[in-house]
């Protein structure tokens, strides 16, 4: 089954009305709709890289704070988040 409108994504929009909407479905029906292009291949070396940083950035902070340090962060971040947000 062929959706009638394509699901939004960032880049791109639903059509904004039924004449959009039925050019669409008639490309799609008569293989006129652009192609997707497949995602970009990432290098496998700078996604290794980044993985290893962000391993032991979180450990290495949380082994230098001391438990005291630790809980004031962690009471300033729930005060922030039980704050009322300014409308």
């Amino acid at each position: 089954m062929i959706p009638l409108c394509p699901t939004p994504t960032r880049s791109s929009k639903p059509p904004r009305d039924a004449n959009q909407a039925a050019k669409h479905i008639l490309n799609q029906l008569t293989g006129e709709a652009p192609k997707e292009e497949p995602p970009p291949v990432k290098n496998e070396a700078a996604v290794e890289l980044g993985r290893l940083g962000g391993k032991k950035g979180g450990a290495a902070r949380a082994a230098a704070l001391t438990p005291e340090r630790r809980s004031e962060i962690a009471k300033k971040a729930a005060a922030k988040r039980w704050t009322a947000k300014a409308a």
